[in-house]
Protein backbone atom coordinates (compact mmCIF):
# COMPACT_ATOMS: atom_id res chain seq x y z
CA UNK A 1 0.00 0.00 0.00
CA UNK A 2 1.44 3.37 -1.05
CA UNK A 3 1.85 6.24 1.39
CA UNK A 4 1.67 9.96 0.71
CA UNK A 5 2.23 13.22 2.57
CA UNK A 6 -0.16 16.02 1.61
CA UNK A 7 0.67 19.58 2.67
CA UNK A 8 -2.45 21.74 2.60
CA UNK A 9 -2.48 25.56 2.77
CA UNK A 10 -5.61 25.43 4.98
CA UNK A 11 -7.57 22.88 6.97
CA UNK A 12 -9.46 21.24 4.07
CA UNK A 13 -12.69 20.66 5.98
CA UNK A 14 -15.33 22.00 5.84
CA UNK A 15 -14.72 22.06 2.08
CA UNK A 16 -16.47 25.40 1.65
CA UNK A 17 -14.43 27.24 -0.98
CA UNK A 18 -12.62 26.45 -4.23
CA UNK A 19 -9.10 25.56 -3.13
CA UNK A 20 -9.99 23.32 -0.21
CA UNK A 21 -12.69 21.56 -2.23
CA UNK A 22 -9.95 20.25 -4.50
CA UNK A 23 -7.79 19.20 -1.52
CA UNK A 24 -10.56 17.51 0.46
CA UNK A 25 -12.12 15.49 -2.34
CA UNK A 26 -8.70 14.51 -3.64
CA UNK A 27 -7.64 13.05 -0.29
CA UNK A 28 -11.03 11.39 0.07
CA UNK A 29 -10.64 9.68 -3.32
CA UNK A 30 -7.02 8.71 -2.59
CA UNK A 31 -8.16 7.10 0.65
CA UNK A 32 -10.72 5.07 -1.34
CA UNK A 33 -7.84 3.84 -3.52
CA UNK A 34 -6.01 2.59 -0.43
CA UNK A 35 -3.38 5.35 -0.14
CA UNK A 36 -2.13 5.90 3.42
CA UNK A 37 -2.26 9.68 3.82
CA UNK A 38 -0.38 11.84 6.29
CA UNK A 39 -1.99 15.26 6.12
CA UNK A 40 -0.21 18.45 7.15
CA UNK A 41 -2.38 21.56 7.28
CA UNK A 42 -1.97 25.17 8.29
CA UNK A 43 -4.70 26.26 10.67
CA UNK A 44 -5.98 29.82 10.95
CA UNK A 45 -9.58 29.69 12.09
CA UNK A 46 -11.12 26.31 11.31
CA UNK A 47 -9.54 24.41 14.19
CA UNK A 48 -8.94 20.66 14.23
CA UNK A 49 -11.49 18.64 12.28
CA UNK A 50 -12.33 15.05 13.30
CA UNK A 51 -13.79 14.40 9.83
CA UNK A 52 -10.25 14.33 8.40
CA UNK A 53 -9.31 11.39 10.63
CA UNK A 54 -11.64 9.20 8.53
CA UNK A 55 -9.36 9.54 5.51
CA UNK A 56 -5.88 10.09 6.98
CA UNK A 57 -3.49 7.93 8.98
CA UNK A 58 -2.26 11.04 10.76
CA UNK A 59 -3.19 14.73 10.68
CA UNK A 60 -0.74 17.42 11.76
CA UNK A 61 -1.87 20.98 12.40
CA UNK A 62 0.48 23.97 12.23
CA UNK A 63 -0.63 27.39 13.41
CA UNK A 64 -0.38 29.85 10.55
CA UNK A 65 1.23 33.08 11.73
CA UNK A 66 -0.74 35.90 10.08
CA UNK A 67 1.23 38.81 11.55
CA UNK A 68 1.38 41.86 9.26
CA UNK A 69 5.14 41.99 9.93
CA UNK A 70 5.52 39.06 7.52
CA UNK A 71 4.66 41.47 4.71
CA UNK A 72 8.17 42.97 4.87
CA UNK A 73 9.72 39.60 3.93
CA UNK A 74 11.10 38.96 0.44
CA UNK A 75 8.96 35.83 0.46
CA UNK A 76 5.31 36.16 -0.55
CA UNK A 77 3.06 36.64 2.48
CA UNK A 78 1.08 33.48 1.64
CA UNK A 79 4.34 31.50 1.78
CA UNK A 80 6.05 33.24 4.71
CA UNK A 81 3.02 32.78 6.96
CA UNK A 82 3.15 29.04 6.32
CA UNK A 83 6.73 28.48 7.50
CA UNK A 84 7.22 25.67 10.02
CA UNK A 85 10.36 23.89 11.19
CA UNK A 86 8.14 21.19 12.68
CA UNK A 87 6.63 20.48 9.28
CA UNK A 88 10.03 19.55 7.84
CA UNK A 89 10.80 17.36 10.87
CA UNK A 90 7.50 15.50 10.44
CA UNK A 91 8.11 14.98 6.72
CA UNK A 92 11.46 13.38 7.52
CA UNK A 93 9.90 10.68 9.70
CA UNK A 94 9.60 8.49 6.60
CA UNK A 95 10.45 8.55 2.88
CA UNK A 96 6.95 8.77 1.37
CA UNK A 97 6.26 11.11 -1.58
CA UNK A 98 5.05 14.64 -0.81
CA UNK A 99 2.19 16.50 -2.48
CA UNK A 100 2.48 20.29 -2.11
CA UNK A 101 -0.97 21.88 -2.42
CA UNK A 102 -0.53 25.28 -4.02
CA UNK A 103 2.42 27.65 -4.18
CA UNK A 104 1.52 28.65 -0.61
CA UNK A 105 3.07 25.43 0.75
CA UNK A 106 6.27 25.44 -1.30
CA UNK A 107 8.56 27.27 1.13
CA UNK A 108 10.50 24.04 1.77
CA UNK A 109 10.28 22.62 -1.75
CA UNK A 110 13.98 23.34 -2.38
CA UNK A 111 15.17 21.99 0.97
CA UNK A 112 18.34 19.88 0.72
CA UNK A 113 16.75 17.44 3.16
CA UNK A 114 14.05 16.61 0.60
CA UNK A 115 16.35 16.17 -2.41
CA UNK A 116 15.78 12.42 -2.68
CA UNK A 117 12.02 12.55 -2.09
CA UNK A 118 9.37 12.43 -4.81
CA UNK A 119 7.91 15.96 -4.73
CA UNK A 120 4.65 16.68 -6.54
CA UNK A 121 3.34 20.22 -6.94
CA UNK A 122 -0.43 20.63 -7.20
CA UNK A 123 -1.20 23.90 -9.00
CA UNK A 124 -4.45 25.72 -8.33
CA UNK A 125 -3.68 29.10 -9.93
CA UNK A 126 -0.91 31.01 -11.62
CA UNK A 127 -0.72 32.92 -8.36
CA UNK A 128 0.96 36.13 -9.50
CA UNK A 129 -1.67 36.55 -12.22
CA UNK A 130 -4.45 35.76 -9.76
CA UNK A 131 -3.19 38.37 -7.28
CA UNK A 132 -2.92 41.01 -9.98
CA UNK A 133 -6.54 40.34 -10.87
CA UNK A 134 -7.45 40.67 -7.18
CA UNK A 135 -5.69 44.03 -7.14
CA UNK A 136 -7.68 45.18 -10.15
CA UNK A 137 -10.95 44.04 -8.53
CA UNK A 138 -10.22 45.62 -5.13
CA UNK A 139 -11.62 49.06 -4.23
CA UNK A 140 -9.65 49.50 -0.98
CA UNK A 141 -6.35 51.26 -1.81
CA UNK A 142 -4.37 49.54 0.98
CA UNK A 143 -5.56 46.06 -0.02
CA UNK A 144 -4.91 46.90 -3.66
CA UNK A 145 -1.29 47.81 -2.85
CA UNK A 146 -0.88 44.57 -0.89
CA UNK A 147 -2.15 42.46 -3.79
CA UNK A 148 0.18 44.18 -6.27
CA UNK A 149 3.20 43.71 -4.00
CA UNK A 150 2.27 40.08 -3.39
CA UNK A 151 1.89 39.52 -7.13
CA UNK A 152 5.46 40.70 -7.75
CA UNK A 153 6.81 38.48 -4.96
CA UNK A 154 4.88 35.48 -6.22
CA UNK A 155 6.18 35.91 -9.76
CA UNK A 156 9.75 35.90 -8.43
CA UNK A 157 9.11 32.99 -6.05
CA UNK A 158 7.57 30.83 -8.79
CA UNK A 159 11.05 29.72 -9.91
CA UNK A 160 11.15 27.38 -6.90
CA UNK A 161 8.87 25.03 -8.86
CA UNK A 162 11.88 23.79 -10.80
CA UNK A 163 12.58 21.63 -7.71
CA UNK A 164 9.29 19.72 -8.12
CA UNK A 165 9.60 16.30 -9.76
CA UNK A 166 6.08 16.50 -11.15
CA UNK A 167 3.43 19.20 -11.53
CA UNK A 168 -0.31 18.51 -11.71
CA UNK A 169 -2.15 21.49 -13.14
CA UNK A 170 -5.88 22.31 -12.93
CA UNK A 171 -6.42 23.92 -16.35
CA UNK A 172 -5.10 23.51 -19.88
CA UNK A 173 -4.20 27.20 -20.09
CA UNK A 174 -2.13 27.01 -16.89
CA UNK A 175 -0.51 23.80 -18.14
CA UNK A 176 0.65 25.58 -21.30
CA UNK A 177 2.03 28.47 -19.23
CA UNK A 178 4.03 26.21 -16.89
CA UNK A 179 5.36 24.02 -19.72
CA UNK A 180 6.69 27.12 -21.42
CA UNK A 181 8.27 28.44 -18.21
CA UNK A 182 9.67 25.06 -17.06
CA UNK A 183 10.39 23.16 -20.31
CA UNK A 184 12.48 20.50 -18.55
CA UNK A 185 9.84 19.70 -15.90
CA UNK A 186 7.30 16.87 -15.86
CA UNK A 187 4.00 18.75 -16.13
CA UNK A 188 0.54 17.34 -16.81
CA UNK A 189 -3.06 18.53 -16.82
CA UNK A 190 -5.18 17.13 -13.99
CA UNK A 191 -8.52 18.90 -13.40
CA UNK A 192 -9.78 19.88 -9.97
CA UNK A 193 -11.42 17.34 -7.69
CA UNK A 194 -15.03 17.87 -6.61
CA UNK A 195 -17.82 16.10 -4.67
CA UNK A 196 -19.41 14.29 -7.62
CA UNK A 197 -18.75 10.81 -8.94
CA UNK A 198 -21.70 11.14 -11.34
CA UNK A 199 -23.65 13.92 -13.04
CA UNK A 200 -26.69 14.60 -10.84
CA UNK A 201 -28.44 17.30 -12.90
CA UNK A 202 -32.25 17.26 -12.78
CA UNK A 203 -34.46 17.46 -15.85
CA UNK A 204 -37.35 19.91 -16.01
CA UNK A 205 -37.52 23.45 -14.67
CA UNK A 206 -36.64 25.45 -11.59
CA UNK A 207 -38.08 28.86 -10.75
CA UNK A 208 -34.97 30.90 -9.90
CA UNK A 209 -31.50 31.90 -11.06
CA UNK A 210 -28.50 31.37 -8.76
CA UNK A 211 -25.11 33.01 -8.46
CA UNK A 212 -22.84 31.46 -5.82
CA UNK A 213 -19.28 31.98 -4.63
CA UNK A 214 -17.13 33.10 -1.71
CA UNK A 215 -18.45 36.66 -1.52
CA UNK A 216 -15.69 37.78 0.83
CA UNK A 217 -13.20 37.55 -2.06
CA UNK A 218 -12.94 40.70 -4.18
CA UNK A 219 -13.13 38.79 -7.48
CA UNK A 220 -16.43 37.11 -6.59
CA UNK A 221 -17.89 40.25 -5.04
CA UNK A 222 -17.07 42.13 -8.25
CA UNK A 223 -18.80 39.45 -10.33
CA UNK A 224 -21.86 39.55 -8.06
CA UNK A 225 -22.07 43.36 -8.30
CA UNK A 226 -21.80 43.18 -12.09
CA UNK A 227 -24.56 40.60 -12.37
CA UNK A 228 -26.88 42.41 -9.95
CA UNK A 229 -26.50 45.89 -11.46
CA UNK A 230 -26.09 45.00 -15.13
CA UNK A 231 -28.15 41.82 -15.50
CA UNK A 232 -30.41 40.79 -12.62
CA UNK A 233 -31.78 44.31 -12.14
CA UNK A 234 -33.14 44.11 -15.70
CA UNK A 235 -35.12 40.86 -15.33
CA UNK A 236 -38.25 39.92 -13.40
CA UNK A 237 -37.33 36.31 -12.57
CA UNK A 238 -36.47 35.32 -9.01
CA UNK A 239 -32.72 35.51 -8.24
CA UNK A 240 -30.72 34.06 -5.34
CA UNK A 241 -27.16 35.11 -4.44
CA UNK A 242 -25.45 32.66 -2.07
CA UNK A 243 -22.01 32.60 -0.51
CA UNK A 244 -19.61 33.11 2.34
CA UNK A 245 -18.98 36.43 4.07
CA UNK A 246 -20.74 38.91 1.77
CA UNK A 247 -19.41 42.47 2.01
CA UNK A 248 -21.63 45.22 3.47
CA UNK A 249 -22.08 47.03 0.14
CA UNK A 250 -23.24 43.78 -1.49
CA UNK A 251 -25.87 43.34 1.24
CA UNK A 252 -27.07 46.90 0.66
CA UNK A 253 -27.18 46.34 -3.08
CA UNK A 254 -29.35 43.22 -2.92
CA UNK A 255 -31.84 44.94 -0.60
CA UNK A 256 -32.74 47.36 -3.41
CA UNK A 257 -34.41 44.60 -5.43
CA UNK A 258 -37.44 42.66 -4.20
CA UNK A 259 -36.77 39.75 -6.58
CA UNK A 260 -33.16 39.24 -5.41
CA UNK A 261 -32.46 37.26 -2.23
CA UNK A 262 -29.07 37.12 -0.50
CA UNK A 263 -28.31 33.87 1.34
CA UNK A 264 -25.35 34.41 3.68
CA UNK A 265 -22.97 31.60 4.67
CA UNK A 266 -25.17 28.67 3.60
CA UNK A 267 -24.24 25.26 4.99
CA UNK A 268 -22.83 22.81 2.47
CA UNK A 269 -26.08 20.86 2.09
CA UNK A 270 -28.11 24.04 1.67
CA UNK A 271 -25.78 25.34 -1.05
CA UNK A 272 -25.86 22.04 -2.94
CA UNK A 273 -29.67 22.10 -2.90
CA UNK A 274 -29.65 25.66 -4.18
CA UNK A 275 -27.37 24.66 -7.06
CA UNK A 276 -29.39 21.54 -7.86
CA UNK A 277 -32.83 23.19 -7.84
CA UNK A 278 -31.96 26.40 -9.69
CA UNK A 279 -33.11 26.62 -13.27
CA UNK A 280 -29.99 28.57 -14.22
CA UNK A 281 -26.64 28.71 -12.45
CA UNK A 282 -25.35 32.07 -13.68
CA UNK A 283 -21.59 32.59 -13.25
CA UNK A 284 -19.28 35.40 -14.26
CA UNK A 285 -15.63 36.26 -13.74
CA UNK A 286 -13.34 39.11 -14.73
CA UNK A 287 -10.25 36.86 -14.77
CA UNK A 288 -9.54 33.51 -16.39
CA UNK A 289 -6.90 31.94 -14.13
CA UNK A 290 -7.12 28.42 -12.70
CA UNK A 291 -10.30 26.35 -12.85
CA UNK A 292 -13.44 27.63 -11.18
CA UNK A 293 -14.79 24.91 -8.88
CA UNK A 294 -18.17 26.64 -8.89
CA UNK A 295 -18.36 25.83 -12.61
CA UNK A 296 -17.92 22.09 -12.02
CA UNK A 297 -20.43 22.24 -9.15
CA UNK A 298 -22.99 23.83 -11.44
CA UNK A 299 -22.42 21.37 -14.28
CA UNK A 300 -22.41 18.20 -12.19
CA UNK A 301 -25.40 19.15 -10.04
CA UNK A 302 -27.32 21.96 -11.73
CA UNK A 303 -29.54 22.47 -14.74
CA UNK A 304 -28.56 25.20 -17.21
CA UNK A 305 -25.20 26.88 -16.69
CA UNK A 306 -24.86 30.41 -18.11
CA UNK A 307 -21.32 31.84 -18.04
CA UNK A 308 -18.99 34.30 -19.74
CA UNK A 309 -16.00 33.18 -21.81
CA UNK A 310 -13.46 33.84 -19.05
CA UNK A 311 -15.16 31.26 -16.81
CA UNK A 312 -14.25 28.62 -19.40
CA UNK A 313 -10.58 29.40 -20.11
CA UNK A 314 -8.60 26.16 -20.23
CA UNK A 315 -11.58 23.90 -19.41
CA UNK A 316 -12.82 22.65 -22.79
CA UNK A 317 -16.40 22.92 -21.44
CA UNK A 318 -17.77 25.46 -23.89
CA UNK A 319 -20.34 23.01 -25.31
CA UNK A 320 -21.64 22.18 -21.82
CA UNK A 321 -22.61 25.79 -21.09
CA UNK A 322 -24.66 28.66 -22.41
CA UNK A 323 -22.37 31.64 -23.02
CA UNK A 324 -22.91 35.39 -22.76
CA UNK A 325 -20.42 38.21 -22.33
CA UNK A 326 -22.32 41.48 -22.55
CA UNK A 327 -25.12 42.41 -20.09
CA UNK A 328 -27.79 42.44 -22.81
CA UNK A 329 -26.70 38.96 -23.94
CA UNK A 330 -27.05 37.70 -20.36
CA UNK A 331 -30.55 39.18 -20.08
CA UNK A 332 -31.67 37.68 -23.39
CA UNK A 333 -30.22 34.24 -22.55
CA UNK A 334 -31.87 34.22 -19.11
CA UNK A 335 -35.28 35.10 -20.52
CA UNK A 336 -34.88 32.40 -23.19
CA UNK A 337 -33.64 29.68 -20.82
CA UNK A 338 -36.32 30.33 -18.18
CA UNK A 339 -38.83 29.18 -20.80
CA UNK A 340 -36.79 26.09 -21.74
CA UNK A 341 -36.85 22.63 -20.15
CA UNK A 342 -33.54 20.79 -19.60
CA UNK A 343 -33.93 17.42 -21.32
CA UNK A 344 -32.54 13.98 -20.50
CA UNK A 345 -30.69 14.08 -23.84
CA UNK A 346 -28.92 17.28 -22.85
CA UNK A 347 -27.84 15.69 -19.59
CA UNK A 348 -26.42 12.67 -21.46
CA UNK A 349 -24.41 15.02 -23.69
CA UNK A 350 -23.13 16.80 -20.58
CA UNK A 351 -21.97 13.47 -19.11
CA UNK A 352 -19.76 12.89 -22.15
CA UNK A 353 -18.30 16.39 -21.95
CA UNK A 354 -17.49 15.96 -18.26
CA UNK A 355 -15.55 12.70 -18.65
CA UNK A 356 -12.15 14.46 -18.25
CA UNK A 357 -13.34 15.55 -14.79
CA UNK A 358 -14.07 12.01 -13.55
CA UNK A 359 -12.62 12.00 -10.02
CA UNK A 360 -12.16 8.23 -9.90
CA UNK A 361 -10.13 8.14 -13.12
CA UNK A 362 -8.09 11.18 -12.13
CA UNK A 363 -7.31 9.60 -8.76
CA UNK A 364 -5.85 6.58 -10.54
CA UNK A 365 -3.46 8.91 -12.36
CA UNK A 366 -2.09 10.16 -9.04
CA UNK A 367 -1.82 6.63 -7.69
CA UNK A 368 0.24 5.64 -10.75
CA UNK A 369 2.71 8.42 -9.93
CA UNK A 370 3.24 6.97 -6.45
CA UNK A 371 3.89 3.39 -7.54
Amino acid sequence: MSALHIISFDVPYPANYGGVIDVFYKLKQLHKQGIKITLHCFEYGKGEQKELNKYCEKVYYYKRSTSVFHQVSRLPYIVKTRSSDQLLKNLLLDEAPILFEGLHTCGILASQYLEKRLKIYRESNIEHEYYMHLANAEKNIIKQAYYRTESRKLKRFESILSHADKMLVVSKADTDYLKKKFPKSNISYLPSFHPYENVESLTGKGDYILYHGNLGIAENALAARFLITQVFSKIKHKVKIAGLNPMADLKDLTRRYEHIELIENPEEGVLQNLIKNAHINCLHTHQGTGLKLKLLNALFAGRFCLVNDLMLVGTGLEKACEIANEPNNFVDKINELMETVLSAEQIETRKDLLKPFDVKENTKRIVELLS
